[in-house]
This record gives C-alpha cells, structure tokens and sequence, in this order.
C-alpha cells in the first residue's frame, strides 16, 4: 500500500518504527493547513513559516508520545496553537515598531478592494482575545467540529461555542463599516 493511502495512525506507527519517508508524508499532509493556522494566530507570513518549521521539529521530537486517543490532527493543531502562543509571548516581551510603509496610489479596483477588506478581517481577527482567535480560525478557516477545538485548545465543547460566539460578535461589530 502507498504511504498516500494510510491512515494518519497507520503513517505516523509507519515514522514510529523509523520509516523517514512516512514523516515526509505527514509533512505533505498538513504543512499548509498549519501555516495557515498559524499565519491566522500570528497575522505574519514570515512568522508563520518560523513557527510551521518548529511544529514540525516538535513533532519529529515527539511523534513517540502521540497515542490514538485522539485524532492526529487534533493533536498535531494543539502543537501548532502551543507554538503560535509561545511566539506571541516572545513578541510581548520582545516588541519591535513598524517600518514606515509607502502608500499605495490611490486607485479602487476590484482587486485592491477585496485585498483591503481582507487586511481588514485579518486585523480584526488578530485583535481578538487569543482563545476566541483560536476558535475562530479552527472553525471558520480549517472547518473544525466542536469537539476537535475543543480537544485541541483543551476546555470544553460548550466553552469553544461560548468563545466563537463572543468572537463573532466582536468581528461584527469592528468590521460593521465593511457593511455600510
């Protein structure tokens, strides 16, 4: 059988026993669903990509302790929340300011509008208290159930419904202005 035809279990017992070639696999898998998640955590491409290798050293480090309890990716996004939320520590105690940026000529096409509301979204987004962000992005971006967040960020499923729900009303009201 093809490593792409395993189970994420059957991949990871694969790496357990030593086979390099499935830890690529697993790579191939989930590489840019963390990116992803850790870009929406961090609101920085460059950080993100940082912080996706360190996931992934992580996880070589520690695919050992992984056992079928839960879901693998459960497991894997709740390694790549640990490490989002310890570069965001690092930022606070470690502040820097922005460069100034050139402003863009002024013209509205459609392309540049839809870019704008996205910064627009991403900002907000960022904004929020990390726990709802967390929920957030797990839901809204990689299409998670309740009881995947709720594994992930390790509180219960009511309290992931009771933080997207503060989440979305908070967006609705910072971004009220994209509707008018």
């Amino acid at each position: 059988m093809e490593l792409h035809e395993l189970t994420d279990f059957q991949v990871v017992e694969r790496i357990q026993s030593g086979d390099d070639e499935a830890f690529d696999e697993l790579m191939r898998r989930y590489k840019r669903p963390i990116i992803n998640f850790i870009y929406r955590m961090l609101g920085d491409a460059g950080d993100a990509d940082d912080v996706a290798q360190e996931v992934f050293v992580r996880l070589h480090r520690h695919i050992g302790e992984y056992l079928p309890r839960t879901k693998f990716s459960t497991w894997l996004f709740a390694l790549a929340r640990n490490a989002a939320l310890d570069r965001l520590r690092w930022r606070k105690r470690h502040p820097s300011e922005p460069l100034d940026s050139v402003p863009e000529p002024v013209s509205m096409s459609r392309e540049i509008q839809t870019r704008e509301i996205g910064e627009h979204i991403a900002a907000a987004v960022a904004q929020l208290p990390e726990d709802q962000r967390t929920a957030i992005v797990l839901a809204e971006y990689h299409g998670m159930s309740y009881a995947e967040m709720a594994a992930i960020m390790r509180c219960s499923e009511k309290s992931v419904e009771s933080r997207l729900y503060r989440a979305k009303q908070t967006l609705r009201e910072r971004l009220r202005f994209l509707l008018e």
